[in-house]
């Protein structure tokens, strides 16, 4: 089979609205080239060995490919995307130079594309994420081992804002605990909540898309009986009391279900925030604020910013 890789020359900031319109768009996965990564610090943290040619990057912003079919209606998709990318300027999300570029793969190069961009990665204290085809030994008997198949994840779990939501969640699950993730995606919040002791997720994502993903990779490692998945808009209609929520989206879709994740969250639990960019932090936190939570922790990496924090513990009435 014959397949396109569609490029969009973007930026760090719209690389996860982007990733999302081309899921959405029938791509089965996303690739990130960021010129970032040619330079970034990896020995005392990460554990993952790059093969990268700096001639695949570009200068300046970020190179965000997927694969999608060669069809009759290859065109119109594209202009989907075209289209929806630019509707992103709606949310005043900076695109940059916004140039989408096709070009022809074959089916044994997608393959390849993957491979070279995806090997062990050690993304926190006790977490480190595989891909399904890598031969991989733990290196303390501690470590938590997360499979995933990028074929069918939304991304490979090693972006930013990704880390620093499962290194929160190393903060705050605690064993036995309820864990909700808003807007799932590959579902690796989900897996990492039950690795670290969580008794359930419930995994909400409005992509049918996501949902299944979540599925297929709970399956993966083997704790399928334990996370719900299902397709929801946010928090809408749901009145699970839980003790950690978990949510790696847009800060614009962050405000909008702050109300209920404090109206789900018993006294005293936790809710994570990840995916806000700098010039939204300061929305976000006091949306949280104004709607009762307390600041615990904010976190930072990259150009990326990350909340935790706690719905007060109920006071005892004299």
């Amino acid at each position: 089979m014959k397949w396109s890789e569609v490029c969009i020359h973007t930026t760090n900031e719209a690389i996860e609205p982007i990733s999302n319109i081309l899921h959405e768009a029938g791509a089965s996965g996303v690739v990130i080239e960021d010129p970032k990564d040619l330079v970034r610090e990896r020995d005392s943290f990460y554990g993952e060995v790059y093969e990268l040619n700096p001639g695949d990057y570009p200068e300046e912003g970020v190179y965000v490919k997927a694969y999608l079919a060669m069809n009759s209606f290859l065109g119109e998709t594209v202009e989907e995307i075209k289209q929806a990318i630019n509707n992103l300027l709606v949310y005043d999300i900076d695109l940059g130079k916004n140039k989408l570029t096709l070009s022809e793969v074959h089916e044994e190069e997608w393959a390849t594309a993957w491979k070279k961009y995806y090997k062990p990665v050690k993304i926190s204290e006790k977490i480190t994420i595989i891909p399904t085809w890598e031969e991989y030994s733990p290196v303390s008997t501690d470590e938590i081992i997360i499979e995933l198949d990028p074929g069918m994840a939304f991304g490979t779990g090693t972006h930013p804002t990704t880390v620093l939501s499962v290194q929160a969640l190393e903060r705050c699950v605690s064993r036995g605990d309820r864990v909700i993730d808003v807007g799932s995606g590959s579902g690796v919040l989900s897996i990492a909540s039950i690795l670290l002791g969580a008794k359930q997720v419930n995994a909400f994502d409005l992509d049918d898309i996501a949902v299944q993903s979540t599925v297929d990779n709970a399956k993966l490692n083997n704790v399928e009986n334990q996370i719900i998945s299902k397709q929801n808009n946010l928090l809408d209609h749901v009145s699970i009391e839980t003790d950690v929520i978990v949510s790696n989206i847009l800060a614009e879709i962050i405000v909008r279900f702050v109300k209920e994740a404090y109206q789900c969250l018993r006294p005293g639990g936790w809710f994570i925030t990840s995916g806000i960019i700098q010039a939204k932090k300061q929305e976000v936190k006091e949306k949280l604020i104004s709607e009762g939570f307390e600041i615990e922790e904010v976190d930072q990496m990259e150009d990326w910013i990350s909340f935790i924090a706690k719905k007060p513990e109920t006071k005892q009435v004299l």
